[in-house]
């Protein structure tokens, strides 16, 4: 069985038309997510990527329960967390951990490191002893490369690399299962960033963790990752094994994403499909396919019906009428 399981997953936002007095049948929705159905196994890496915008990030959200769902299942080990309430909710929580995208904005500027770090300790009530928090304060910073030292400094005395690494360790120290990555290498170096790739694939190997990595960088989704979601206006269009869909690209939408990764080896490079027009408004999103606006392969039938996500070979899946 697997890890986490969603079905037809849907998040919608209520659009800002300033006529608040009207009724809900009559409001407007932004369709950020609607309809994702995917599955991660156990000590899995599955990365969602897609242009900014497209619903990656509420995903990973909707699955913590950070934003509410309008509908859908996400199974935890069998059991809906969507339904889960007060003691069922508190073990999910120390069960499925988040690293935000945006480091700084999510570490208390106030508190120090210390403080950060054994937060969600003292919340969950995991550790009644001082010392038995000390101890795993300091084991997991050591896991991070930071010192003792640094538990007593503010966040903003640290570099971006150091910070992000305060963000994983407050997520690792309650011993999660699942954890959501959020852009994790997002605005580092990339000797930095490769830092954190190693440090990530590490703490899966040692701790068992189970990723759903959420990212633009292609190049390091192609490195860690076991499986590959491509998302475009709050639907998922394409998914395979990294390596499978890598060498075989197949929606289009796929094929003008992976062709603007930039190639060091000219024999790799392959030329750069440029997508014409604007994404569409997840308030008004196309009938039918929603890449056919911008698609030149569309035939009729795109804008009429949604092509259904159907599996083309072996754990490939891809909603896209051209494999029909």
């Amino acid at each position: 069985m697997a890890l986490v399981e969603v079905d037809d997953l849907k998040i919608f936002f209520e659009g800002h038309t300033g006529m608040l007095s009207l009724p809900k049948a009559h409001r407007e929705f932004v369709h950020a997510v609607d309809g994702v159905g995917f599955h991660i196994q156990e000590g899995e890496i599955l990365s969602l990527v897609g242009e900014s915008g497209c619903g990656k990030s509420t995903t990973g959200m909707g699955i913590l329960r950070l934003v509410n769902a309008t509908a859908g299942t996400v199974l935890f080990r069998g059991e809906n967390v969507l339904k889960m309430k007060g003691r069922s909710l508190r073990r999910y929580r120390r069960k499925a951990q988040m690293i935000f995208q945006s480091t700084y904005a999510s570490l208390n500027p106030r508190m120090t490191v210390r403080e950060i770090v054994a937060e969600p300790i003292r919340i969950h009530a995991l550790e009644g002893d001082e010392q038995r928090i000390e101890e795993k304060m300091l084991e997991v910073l050591e896991t991070m490369g930071l010192r003792k030292a640094d538990l007593e400094k503010m966040p903003n005395e640290f570099s971006g690399g150091q910070a992000r690494r305060i963000g994983i360790a407050r997520a690792l120290v309650l011993g999660p299962e699942l954890i959501v990555a959020d852009e994790p290498t997002s605005g580092l170096d990339v000797s930095v960033a490769a830092g954190i790739l190693n440090l990530m694939c590490d703490l899966r190997d040692k701790h068992h963790l189970t990723y759903l990595w959420i990212s633009h960088d292609l190049h390091a989704v192609s490195f860690i990752s076991d499986r590959v979601a491509v998302m475009y206006l709050g639907k998922i269009v394409e998914m395979a094994r990294t390596k499978h869909l890598i060498e075989n690209l197949c929606h289009p939408y796929t094929k003008a994403l992976f062709s603007a990764i930039p190639m060091l080896d000219p024999a790799e490079r392959i030329s750069r499909i440029i997508l014409k027009g604007e994404i569409p408004s997840a308030l008004h999103p196309p009938s039918g396919c929603r890449f056919h606006t911008r698609c030149s392969y569309r035939m009729p039938r795109c804008s009429e019906a949604e092509p259904p996500f159907k599996e083309i070979g072996a754990d490939h899946w891809v909603s896209c009428y051209l494999y029909e």
